[in-house]
């Protein structure tokens, strides 16, 4: 059984717990990963193509969704998860 103690320490480490850094880095990598294939369907290469007035429609979709998912993972690294 736990001592009065112990539990106080407890209660206040549970505080501290966050895995959010972590999580974060997981999603943005997830994010690449998808930006890299939808680059490699339209038949380009991720990081070679640079915006301007011939930008491809369907890289221009795949920079939309790429924002779109590193916006969701601004809640997973803000998330605390013990």
């Amino acid at each position: 059984m736990l001592s009065r103690k112990s539990f106080v320490v407890l209660l206040a480490m549970l505080g501290f717990s966050n895995a959010g850094p972590l999580a974060y880095g997981i999603c943005q990598t997830g994010c690449n990963a998808l930006v890299v294939a939808c680059y490699a369907g339209a038949g380009f290469t991720f990081g070679t193509v640079t915006a301007g007035a011939g930008l491809p429609v369907a890289i221009a979709a795949c920079n939309a969704g790429l924002g779109t998912c590193m916006v969701g993972c601004v809640a997973a690294g803000l998330t605390p998860i013990p």
